[in-house]
């Protein structure tokens, strides 16, 4: 006795049946898609991470500048501290002496603050690297 029934052809989901096989091109242009979104994530949360590092990184220039500029006025109001004492009244060169250690303070400040904030960066992006080995787990998981 031979079956005259018709093959299997998976049925639809509307008629009860096994909802349809999809084809090997519909997986490749899937997993196309969701990579491209992926990597568009990526570059999204790398861009942010690298904005708040520079950010920081940024300020610890800027406040080592200004220790910069208080170094140069170290020197100036040294030069005329040194200027004045050769020259004779005693007024005046200690007027700027105590100008230049009241800068040399400010630049020491300025860099001890600026070199915190420059330790504070981290310019290696934590959060990417952990979310690109997610990426590559779920990668291989879609080749299972």
């Amino acid at each position: 006795m031979t079956s005259t029934t018709p093959p299997y052809d998976g049925g639809s989901a509307a008629d009860g049946g096994v909802e349809e096989q999809r084809s090997l091109g519909q997986i490749v242009s899937d997993v196309t898609q969701d990579l491209t979104t992926l990597i568009r994530q990526e570059m999204d949360l790398a861009k942010t991470e690298m904005k708040q590092e520079v950010s920081k990184a940024g300020k610890g220039a800027g406040l080592l500048g200004g220790a910069g500029v208080a170094g140069y006025f170290v020197l100036l109001f040294l030069s005329l501290a040194a200027l004045f004492a050769l020259d004779e009244a005693m007024d005046a060169w200690l007027a700027a002496l105590i100008v230049m250690v009241v800068w040399a303070v400010v630049a020491v400040v300025l860099a001890l603050v600026g070199k915190k904030s420059l330790d504070k960066s981290n310019p290696q992006l934590p959060q990417t690297q952990q979310s690109l080995k997610e990426d590559v787990q779920w990668a291989k998981a879609q080749k299972s």
